[in-house]
């Protein structure tokens, strides 16, 4: 896998919404304050102020920006502005080419699925499932989120162990343990791409999913096209991160998460949940792409590998 080079403080961010506007245009300037603040220059997309219906911007402008990002030399990572929805309309209109040339950081979650197992596959990037700007941090962005995002991005070591905030436990699913690569994301996304150029390859790779607002009975029929689709034969492991709000919308007979989740995924995969990724706060950022070791039984997710390399030296000018 390709990794990006560290950020450090001083890089410039270049803001981009490849899914769904804003619901306030403020948020942008918001969103800009906040990340100065923190140390960066931020460069912002034109989709960051476009409105296309439920999109930010056309399927044109929102591809266009992530391939500008890429290509500009004087933006050193990729932060995503939200999430909502869009990116499957855009992955086959991003340069991969020019991707690849220019391996950045890219930050995102929930959506951003779609582009994520786009780059980690047809690319070899390794990239962020981490907080998003308006989404996450403007307002109360709180120090676990933070930290974990900023550890992510810029140590050039392994991260070692992938805790959850203190007191709230991993819990194990299924015992065993397992080594690979994570990949993955959100389970709708991730449902989306079966059947399409840009599926998801759980070959010998741990899986993450999360989601949000789903009702149970939809839990069960994406988690079933995914099995019968052969990702969990395929996958090492599985990380069930946070499941925000789903449950059912009525009062007719549901079944629990947890019946679904021991129902449909195979008990001879080592298997966590309760991991603190997706719509939650706190968050934990996961590198996509990089190597890890899921201990089921212990409850711990360890990466083996840094996420990020040190910045590369360009090559004396003649």
């Amino acid at each position: 896998m390709k990794k990006p080079k560290a950020l450090k403080f001083g890089d410039t961010i270049g803001l981009v919404a490849p899914s769904s506007p804003t619901r306030d245009p403020e948020n942008v300037d918001l969103s800009v304050k906040k990340l100065k603040e923190m140390g960066f220059k931020v460069k912002v997309g034109e989709s960051c102020y476009e409105s296309y219906g439920y999109l930010a911007g056309r399927d044109e402008v929102r591809a266009r920006d992530i391939n500008a990002m890429f290509a500009d030399k004087n933006v050193d990572g990729i932060l995503c502005l939200r999430g909502g929805y869009g990116t499957p309309r855009i992955v086959d209109k991003l340069d991969y080419d020019v991707i690849k040339e220019n391996p950045k950081v890219f930050i995102g979650y929930s959506d951003i699925t779609a582009i994520h197992i786009a780059l980690n596959q047809k690319c070899k990037l390794v990239t962020f499932h981490g907080p998003m700007a308006s989404s996450d941090m403007i307002g109360d962005f709180d120090d676990f989120t933070r930290e974990s995002l900023m550890k992510a991005i810029t140590l050039k070591e392994p991260l070692g162990k992938l805790d959850n905030p203190e007191g709230i436990a991993i819990k194990c699913l299924f015992p065993g343990r397992a080594c690979g690569p994570i990949t993955g994301g959100n389970l709708s996304l991730i449902a989306s791409t079966i059947g399409t150029k840009y599926e998801i390859d759980t070959r010998g790779k741990l899986l993450l999913i999360e989601e949000i607002d789903e009702e149970p009975y939809r839990i069960d029929r994406m988690l079933t096209q995914l099995r019968l689709a052969g990702k969990f034969d395929d996958c090492r492991g599985l990380i069930i991160g946070d499941f925000k709000n789903c449950v059912p919308r009525t009062s007719n007979p549901s079944l629990t998460l947890m019946e679904i989740f021991e129902d449909i995924i195979p008990s001879r995969k080592p298997a966590i949940y309760n991991f603190m990724a997706g719509h939650c706060k706190p968050k934990i950022t996961v590198p996509l792409g990089v190597e890890a070791e899921l201990d089921a039984t212990a409850c711990t997710l360890t990466l083996k590998e840094s996420a990020v390399i040190k910045k590369r030296c360009q090559p004396p000018e003649n």
